[in-house]
């Protein structure tokens, strides 16, 4: 039963890996193939043997890839059309969801019930943003807003998020804007409440949130008792994630699998003391059946709370399989209990594979079951001492069990934190040495005593004004708790090595380091367990790939409309702008340009140019300063400004200087030193631009320079601004890259670094046209993702566009690149 169950999962995994879907002709023959092959291996079945159990694991896989496939063609289905992007469209609908409150406004998730005009296909859920929106919206409200609105289509790097996946795995397939200025239509509020269940759950979870809000508004750590009572993470600080993920504790700080199986547990055990407590009561049903139904009531009632999202959706599923074999008195080995449980997770959500949380909640339980040799640990095996008979109990029995259950306690912490070790590396990119500690304090003190008192807290809020002071008691223990672990986990993080980073790891690695975990956490009396440590050795110390000598590498990363670069060499790095920052909490070089750094196993930027301070190129430096050493800093930002405050080495560029970064060669050709002293200078006439050359191979980096200076460079260095690779200036604007610019440059390629759907209408048409006229290859992030070129030593050139060459059947990419719509559109919004 195991094998097919696995064989299941692993297909509907590898249908998420795949560039395109199969045509609903071929699900259907899929589906065929794998009822045939069902019908097989029953009458197999009798017989046994190797070919049966092939034919079961052959079936299961068809009806895994065909299921999933369509399943992802029914949610692809429901899409807004490249041509009603941009365009004014009125909907009528619901809040579906709790709405998140920015500095700019509000967002939330929206349920379209009515569209005009009706020829305007809109799907059934989208995200609209409510830029400087009131504050009382609220959910299971009905509205009508004229919006405007674009089909799904997120940042697309290697090591980043996949915000399309996300937006697929939700449901919500567009998003985009109310539009509240003259003529347009108003928004209007057409009903206060709309009884309907999802809905009316989250204006209950809105109230909650309030009355939260309202007790804990000075508390440093209130934001994290808010998202452990109702998983709204909205108000955790970034600062404080990274300190959560730098000491392995991220996954309490949320609600999580633990925490729902923690009170599932804890209702369980209740519910079994009450109903032991009855004799009538016992004659209706076994305490056991008891325990497996209050336990998912528990969970489903914690879930509904969260929200009711995937992971919690997911983790419900996962605990409703184990209380079902419960109930059915089926005894099941760990592996069929692990297997059954992923294939009905998939089963309800077939993208759930893609998550980390997926890998992560399986991969801990099955470290867990190996720990007890492969079996379910029985409530049993390690007993409290109230469980006793009266006549053992005291002081001795007391410290007896209390041992045993550290000693558990211990091993399986162990477990967990070196079985999940291949997993980190992967999804993560680094291994917390202090995790082990961390997790033997946090793990205890969260669970068993911040989260059931934000828990009672919650619930004491929700019985009226009056029991407002009670409850402020109970969260501000739960707090002042969570401070003092915070406290803790920030001085473990000061100590030498508390965390190291590592290059993403090639995948046979991963896989040979998977099998090290099986050898190392096998039972008792397997023979040489310590040398499954050993292959988990090439994960960790194989080295990552980097440009050989002679050739640079250069990386234009996706940040929407900003700019930002990665220059590599066999010897330094250099980073050109960081992006732009997203909201006071968010910003390019966090989300895009440190993770990217960290997979590449750079852990120090030689340079970094910061060109001008427009928020678009400097919004994440001093996120990408603050996560790596930055040796020195190029800008012709003002030194005494805040973004600089803690940069180390700070110099300002002037056309003219020359600098080396080990074999990289540096020249900047703007601003001139006068410029500095134009008090109506510009920010993007002072842009620093720099020449980078190695050998035979020059890209030049030009910030948002505007024509004027484009021709003051083609004045002061003509023919010496040849270059093979250019980056368009100021993302393709019609305000620059001039005729005389280009005919001087004569690049090969042009990198355009613009948003989808720009609202600046970048890049401009014409521009795309000059440059196609001089024999220019245009490679742009909006539709290509984020683009390397590899220059080798030799003069050959490898050009990596991640969402072409790494394409995934969910992103947007229309199959005729003339259906791309024209970015001068009529979009007047930041997206």
């Amino acid at each position: 039963m195991v094998f097919p169950l696995v064989a299941f999962v692993a297909a509907i995994a590898l249908l998420q890996q795949a560039p395109s879907l199969p045509t609903r002709e071929a699900v259907l023959g899929i589906a065929v193939a794998a009822l045939a092959l069902a019908v097989c291996a029953a009458m197999l079945r009798r017989a046994g043997g190797l070919i049966g159990r092939t034919t079961a694991c052959a079936a299961a896989a068809l009806l895994g890839f065909g299921y999933a496939a369509s399943m992802a063609h029914v949610r692809l289905s429901d899409e807004l059309g490249f041509s009603d992007e941009g365009r004014d469209v009125q909907v009528t609908g619901i809040v579906a969801a709790l709405p998140t409150h920015t500095e700019r406004g509000v967002r939330f998730a929206f349920q379209v019930e009515r569209v005009e005009p009706a020829k305007v296909h809109v799907p059934r859920l989208i995200t609209l943003a409510w830029y400087q929106g009131p504050d009382d919206v609220r959910a299971a409200q009905r509205w009508r807003f004229t919006v405007r609105l674009r089909r799904p289509h997120g940042t697309f790097n290697p090591a980043g998020f996949d915000s399309e996946l996300w937006m697929l795995e939700q449901g919500t397939r567009a998003n985009g804007y109310v539009r509240d200025g003259t003529g347009s239509g108003q928004p209007l509020c057409l009903q206060q409440t709309v009884w309907q269940f999802n809905p009316m759950i989250d204006r209950l979870r809105d109230a909650l949130r309030q009355r939260l809000q309202q007790v804990l508004q000075d508390r440093r750590y209130g934001g994290v008792i808010v998202a452990l009572v109702m998983g709204d993470q909205g108000l955790i600080a970034q600062s404080d994630w990274t300190l959560f993920n730098r000491t392995g504790i991220s996954h309490l700080v949320s609600i999580s699998v633990l925490h729902i199986t923690m009170i599932a547990g804890l209702v369980a055990l209740a519910a079994g003391a009450c109903w032991r407590r009855a004799p009538g009561l016992l004659a209706l049903a076994p305490v056991q059946t008891v325990r497996a139904l209050a336990g998912a009531s528990g969970a489903l009632a914690y879930c509904l709370l969260a929200g009711w999202g995937v992971p919690a959706q997911r983790t419900f599923v996962m605990l409703a399989t184990v209380a079902v074999a419960l109930l059915l008195r089926v005894h099941l080995s760990a592996a069929t209990v692990l297997s059954a449980a992923a294939a009905l997770v998939c089963v309800w959500d077939p993208w759930a594979v893609m998550a980390a949380g997926f890998w992560l909640s399986f991969g801990a339980v099955a470290c867990i079951f190996l720990v007890f040799g492969g079996r379910i640990p029985a409530s049993s095996e390690v007993r409290h001492p109230a469980s006793r008979p009266a006549q053992r109990r005291g002081l001795h029995a007391w410290r007896s069990s209390l041992g045993a259950l550290l000693r558990e306690a211990s091993r399986v912490q162990a477990a967990v934190t070196v079985g999940l070790v291949p997993l980190t590396l992967v999804l993560f990119q680094q291994v917390s040495l202090i995790s082990p500690l961390a997790n033997a304090v946090a793990i205890p003190l969260v669970s068993y005593l911040v989260t059931p008192l934000a828990l009672l807290g919650a619930l004491i809020c929700c019985l009226g004004e009056s029991m407002l002071p009670v409850a402020q008691v109970l969260l501000t223990a739960a707090a002042a708790l969570f401070e003092q672990l915070a406290s803790l986990l920030n001085a473990l993080v000061q100590l030498p090595h508390a965390w190291i980073s590592f290059a993403a790891p090639p995948a046979w690695t991963v896989a040979v380091a998977c099998m090290g975990i099986l050898w190392l956490l096998a039972p008792a009396g397997w023979p040489l367990r310590w040398v499954g440590a050993a292959w988990l050795m090439p994960a960790l110390v194989w080295p990552p790939e980097r440009p050989g000598p002679g050739a640079l590498w250069v990386t234009a990363l996706d940040v929407g409309q900003g700019m930002a670069l990665v220059l590599e060499t066999t010897e330094d790095t250099l980073v050109f702008d960081t992006g732009p920052r997203v909201s006071q909490d968010a910003d390019s070089g966090a989300r895009v340009i440190v993770p990217y750094l960290r997979s590449r196993g750079i852990g120090r930027v030689g340079l970094l140019v910061v060109s001008h301070l427009d928020s678009d190129h400097s919004g994440g430096a001093q996120s990408l300063m603050a996560a790596l050493p930055v040796a020195r800093v190029l800008t012709s930002i003002d030194r005494e400004d805040p973004l600089l405050r803690s940069a180390p080495d700070v110099q300002r560029c002037e056309a003219g200087q020359r600098a080396a970064l080990g074999p990289l060669q540096l020249t900047v050709l703007n601003p001139v030193a006068a410029q500095y002293e134009r008090p109506r200078a510009t920010t993007n006439s002072k842009s620093c631009v720099i020449l980078a050359q190695l050998g035979a191979t020059r890209a030049l980096l030009t910030g948002d320079v505007p024509a004027r200076e484009e021709a003051g460079m083609v004045g002061s260095f003509g023919p010496d601004l040849g270059a093979q690779l250019l980056v368009a200036p100021h993302h393709g604007s019609r305000t620059s890259s001039s005729e005389i610019f280009i005919r001087a440059v004569h690049p090969h390629w042009v990198s355009v670094q613009a948003g989808y759907r720009s609202r600046f209408g970048h890049p401009h048409p014409d521009v795309l046209a000059r440059y196609q006229q001089h024999g220019a290859l245009v490679v742009r992030t909006d539709w290509g993702g984020a683009s390397q070129w590899r220059f080798d030593a030799d003069g050959s050139v490898r050009l990596e566009q991640w969402r072409l060459d790494h394409a995934r059947y969910w992103l947007n990419q229309p199959a005729d690149r003339a259906e791309r719509p024209d970015p001068s559109s009529e979009d007047d919004r930041p997206d």
